[in-house]
């Protein structure tokens, strides 16, 4: 039996308005993406690369089309029943690594879990913590860790209740080309531990060749 894909966008449109008029940001969007990959996205700056991912994540809400994640449909959620949903399945890793300053590695970590209602969120932040080999900067806030250690720390994050999406934007943009790569090593082999599904936004043309498959978008709309 064929695997359900992990999630499918039908005919997306995202349109904004602005001093000049409406801008049409993503321009009716199909894409079915199976589980268990890793799925590299490419495009000019300004093409909607971001955009999707905030639709991906229900962060953002489409002006039409129906979004599928997980075999949920995000047109029949409510703005809370879309958080519980995030926080149970979809880990997201940003350029900016959004890590709360007054607290440690390890509480910044245990915040989605404890959120979930996990009794054992500090057990299981630890253990993500270690997996990608900051057990020795548990009790470290953000401003003590380096640009790579913070961005490990928010790997650490989206994978620790073990979504089922995982979408990264840019996740290396601020990190030199060693650390970057130890970043991006670090999500593959946990992707692949896992079974997870990572949707990477990228402009490293190398980076992208890494993944399972690559969808390129011009202008807000998927290039054939």
């Amino acid at each position: 039996m064929a695997q359900e894909p992990i999630l499918k966008l039908d005919g997306v449109n995202l349109n904004l308005n602005s001093e000049a008029g409406v801008v049409h940001i993503l321009k009716d969007v199909t894409l079915t993406l199976p589980a268990a990959r890793t799925v590299g996205v490419m495009g000019p700056s300004g093409s909607g690369k971001t955009t999707l991912l905030m639709i991906l994540s229900g962060l953002e809400r489409p002006s039409s089309g129906r979004v599928t994640v997980a075999g949920r449909d995000f047109g029949g959620m409510d703005e809370d029943a879309l958080a519980a949903f995030r926080r149970d399945n979809i880990g997201i890793v940003f350029q900016n690594f959004h890590l709360i300053p007054t607290m440690t590695a390890l509480e910044n970590v245990a915040v989605p879990l404890e959120l979930g209602g996990r009794a054992d969120a500090f057990k299981l932040a630890e253990e993500a913590l270690m997996a990608v080999g900051l057990g020795h900067r548990l009790t470290h806030y953000p401003s003590q860790l380096s640009g790579g250690e913070q961005q490990r720390t928010a790997v650490a994050r989206a994978f620790a209740p073990q979504p089922k999406l995982i979408l990264a934007d840019e996740p290396t943009g601020n990190l030199d080309a060693a650390t970057g790569k130890m970043v991006t090593d670090l999500m593959f082999s946990l992707t692949k531990e896992r079974g997870t599904t990572l949707v990477l936004v990228t402009h490293e043309s190398a980076l992208a060749e890494r993944c399972d498959m690559t969808v390129q978008i011009r202008d807000g709309r998927i290039a054939a």
